[in-house]
């Protein structure tokens, strides 16, 4: 798949998950697991579409040069990356298990996996 194909798949997906996310918390009470994890899930999946849709945009603006070409797949997957940091992080924040130790090794393991994928490539 190109990159216009996933742009082009991308772009619908992120107000329909932030509409979807906004009619479950307007619908769903908090009061089971099950809901817990929907939530999160829809909310994992509206901030990958939508960073993967931003990052994708400034790093083609800001890194259009003839050495390094950003694709949507690489897009997606830092915004993914990022999206499961914040999704992490507002979850140990729901549990009341969050702390800025806790919050700094999330955010290492990310970068530390953007490196492995960047130098495999």
């Amino acid at each position: 798949m190109n990159n216009r194909a996933s742009l082009y798949r991308l772009l619908p997906i992120a107000p329909l998950a932030w509409g979807g996310l906004l009619l479950f918390t307007r619908f769903v009470p908090p009061a089971t697991p099950i809901a817990f994890v929907a939530f999160f899930l829809i909310l994992c999946v509206a901030l990958t579409s939508t960073l993967a849709l931003t990052i994708y945009f400034i790093s083609s603006r800001l890194f259009a040069f003839n050495r390094y070409h950003p694709t949507v797949h690489q897009a997606i997957r830092q915004g993914a990356l990022l999206a499961l940091v914040i999704t992490l992080n507002l979850m140990m924040r729901a549990l009341h298990s969050w702390s800025l130790f806790m919050a700094i090794i999330v955010l290492g393991a990310a970068v530390i996996v953007e490196v492995l994928a960047l130098a495999k490539k």
